[in-house]
């Protein structure tokens, strides 16, 4: 098996997913008592906050690029960032970085087309519903994804950033999800991306009546894949 470095933190819950999920996966694939060979760089989320508010993307880059650097220094053969709106700055993080970079947008286009369907609804945070660095992505796969009306965003990137990325959860946010999913159907999407990482804590396949397409499952399958090649 491949050494898979992930670059996390932002936020703390979504990398505990992540390590969580590629545990169990290689232990349902090779069994025994298999786990994966893991290195995790974990960023203090705090300070990546406060450069997204200020709209600081280059001291971002700057210090994803130092931290996919570290992993491959230890050992990593294969890099994920464990986050889905910090890929905004995949090329600033991976520069001058060589080894092979598995991008979430791009696995979650393909297993959506794997199952034929090409219109997902995209619940994530304001910069991955709002900016085209993830959904232009989408739609060089062959995709038409529908994005939240304004109100139902700014709900969907609150209830991320005061609640899912400090592991709270409730009931009245499932609720608030649950029903902006339905309004997605509404306009016409034929399934769903949970485009952030912890967007998954309240909503799958049984509370939402269309596909549910997790991307931090798809993530973790598409590098344990390369891990495992």
């Amino acid at each position: 098996m491949k050494t898979i470095g992930i670059l996390g933190g932002m936020s703390a819950a979504s990398t505990q997913i992540y390590y969580r999920e590629l545990c169990t996966m290689t232990r349902e694939r090779l069994g025994g008592l298999h786990s994966p060979e893991l290195l995790i760089r974990s960023l203090d989320f705090a300070l990546i906050e406060t450069l997204q508010m200020k709209g600081d993307w280059t001291a971002a880059g700057v210090i994803l690029n130092k931290g996919a650097r570290a992993l491959e220094r230890g050992g990593a053969q294969v890099i994920v960032l464990a986050t889905n709106t910090m890929h905004k700055l995949a090329n600033e993080m991976m520069a001058g970085v060589h080894v092979p970079f598995v991008h979430i947008a791009d696995a979650t286009a393909h297993a959506i087309k794997t199952k034929g369907l090409r219109t997902p609804g995209l619940m994530a945070t304001s910069f991955t519903m709002e900016q085209s660095f993830y959904t232009d992505r989408l739609i060089a796969a062959g995709l038409r994804p529908v994005i939240p009306n304004p109100g139902d965003r700014a709900e969907t990137h609150r209830i991320i950033y005061e609640e899912l990325c400090k592991d709270v959860t409730t009931e009245q946010s499932r609720a608030a999800y649950v029903a902006i999913a339905e309004r997605l159907a509404a306009s016409g999407a034929d399934s769903l991306i949970l485009g952030c990482t912890e967007v998954g804590m309240l909503l799958n396949e049984g509370n939402v009546e269309m596909p549910v397409f997790d991307t931090t499952l798809i993530h973790c399958k598409a590098v344990l894949d390369h891990a495992l090649e």
